[in-house]
């Protein structure tokens, strides 16, 4: 039997993952039409990955006519895989404590091979009303705290070559569009001592965000929710962000 072409192996993995995508989203079982009709795949191909994935153990037939869901297998393989991240390990109680003396989400960023921001973990708000990030998101560099934390750690040269690839997406009026907006925005924030986005891309939304350096790479990390909550002793907030930073910096 031929090799499937490396194309063909890339779309295969693709499709593993819009499937698990699906089940987080739907929450429920899925028939086979179903699933096969999220994916936009025919049921044929659709009917192979879920056999296989079965067979490994990571998906199981509810009953008769019932569909598939997701076992515990997949969420164990998670769990470990979490647990023994070398850089989350060690930063996760500084997060913690950020989270829990602002009362609002951090999230953990760094930027992808697309130089979009990633976020690696998000620690939610106690508040029924607060931001909600997913880790694995990602996200702008021009219209993010994050991602402005991280262009400060580039060169000025650097910065203007990433955002004059592309055109800069527009979210609203207030969204930075033009690489010298965001050049100046990035300026400012490096001596005021925070990087915001105070609803450039989700208009009741705010953040700060500070870059961070973890053994020789750079991340950032940020403080968002409801942007009336955000700008309520913005200064208190970049300080302890700051400070935080600064002991992961230390403690690597």
């Amino acid at each position: 039997m031929a090799s499937k072409s490396p194309d063909s192996n890339v779309k295969t993995a693709l499709r593993v993952i819009e499937i698990i995508e699906i089940f987080a989203r739907e929450a429920k079982p899925l028939a086979l039409s179903e699933i096969a009709r999220h994916l936009g795949a025919p049921v044929s191909s659709c009917l192979a990955l879920l056999r296989t994935l079965t067979s490994q153990g990571y998906l199981y037939e509810a009953g008769r006519r019932q569909g598939y869901y997701p076992t515990g297998r997949l969420l164990a393989m998670a769990q470990r895989i979490s647990r023994a991240d070398p850089i989350l390990e060690r930063v996760l109680p500084s997060l913690e404590e950020l989270r829990d003396t602002t009362s609002e989400t951090v999230v953990l960023g760094k930027l992808d091979p697309d130089n979009r921001v990633v976020y690696l973990e998000v620690l939610a708000s106690p508040h029924p009303i607060s931001y909600v990030g997913v880790a694995g998101s990602q996200r702008d560099i021009h219209a993010n705290s994050l991602g402005k934390a991280l262009l400060s750690t580039m060169d000025e040269q650097e910065r203007f070559k990433l955002l004059s690839a592309k055109p800069l997406q527009k979210y609203n009026d207030r969204t930075l569009i033009t690489p010298k907006a965001v050049e100046a925005d990035v300026q400012a924030s490096l001596e005021r001592g925070w990087f915001a986005n105070l609803g450039e891309s989700m208009n009741d939304v705010g953040a700060i965000a500070w870059p961070v350096k973890v053994s020789g790479n750079a991340y950032a990390i940020s403080i968002a929710g409801p942007l009336y909550r955000i700008e309520v002793d913005i200064e208190d907030k970049a300080k302890k962000l700051r400070a935080a930073c600064r002991f992961i910096e230390q403690s690597f």
